[in-house]
């Protein structure tokens, strides 16, 4: 039985790759989609896969958010992630959500091969080496350019609080969070601060 496979990542060069190994024995069919939108239209017309393959960062994911409506959308088969800058804690959430598993990018075409045949089959996958932290640096770029404070605060901005709100949380005065924002406006390139949070949100930051 062939098995269908939907990839969605917004580098063609991923996607090929990913398709080109699958394809090769005949036993997959693998269909592209290069954004959340276009995976899903898709879905709805194509649908359901045996196994759906989002890319963590690709436009319209929102974070984890994306994962949650094409779990929904697949009818109860299998949705996984792949991704080349989430963390851990993000792989770990994902699982919890109900992803079938987590890819990272870095994985050898054969272990990928694998991985894929795998999760298609219902069995969560996720690397050992990647889920204890041994591939997996304690920050990504992102996080290694803001102080812990600034965290702090753009975590209270994903969670839609006002300065005020924020200030409180922190024990801290309105105008301190007020300059921590603008900050983080101006190192994010961000035109304010709900883009900041979005700019957090699809980096992966938690």
């Amino acid at each position: 039985m062939t098995l269908q496979i939907l990839i969605a990542d917004d580098h063609d060069m991923v996607r090929e790759t990913i398709a080109m190994f699958l394809d090769a024995d005949g036993a997959t069919n693998t269909v592209a989609a290069s954004d959340l939108s276009e995976a899903l239209e898709k879905i709805r017309a194509e649908g359901p896969f045996d196994l759906v393959l989002l890319d963590y960062t690709m436009p319209g994911m929102k974070g984890l958010d994306g994962l949650q409506i094409a779990l929904e959308a697949n009818g109860g088969k299998p949705v996984g992630l792949i991704s080349g800058t989430a963390t851990r804690l993000i792989a770990e959430r994902a699982l919890e959500m109900g992803a079938i598993g987590f890819l990272p990018k870095t994985l050898p075409a054969k272990s990928l091969v694998n991985a894929v045949r795998f999760m298609a089959a219902g069995e969560t996958y996720a690397p050992v080496n990647f889920m204890s932290g041994k591939d997996s640096p304690e920050e990504t770029d992102f996080e290694k350019a803001l102080s812990d404070r600034e965290k702090q605060v753009l975590r209270g901005l994903m969670s839609a609080k006002s300065n005020k709100e924020i200030a409180r949380d922190l024990d801290l005065q309105e105008v301190t969070i007020k300059l921590h924002v603008k900050s983080l406006c101006r190192k994010l390139d961000a035109k304010n601060r709900t883009d900041a949070a979005m700019i957090a949100r699809d980096a992966g930051f938690v």
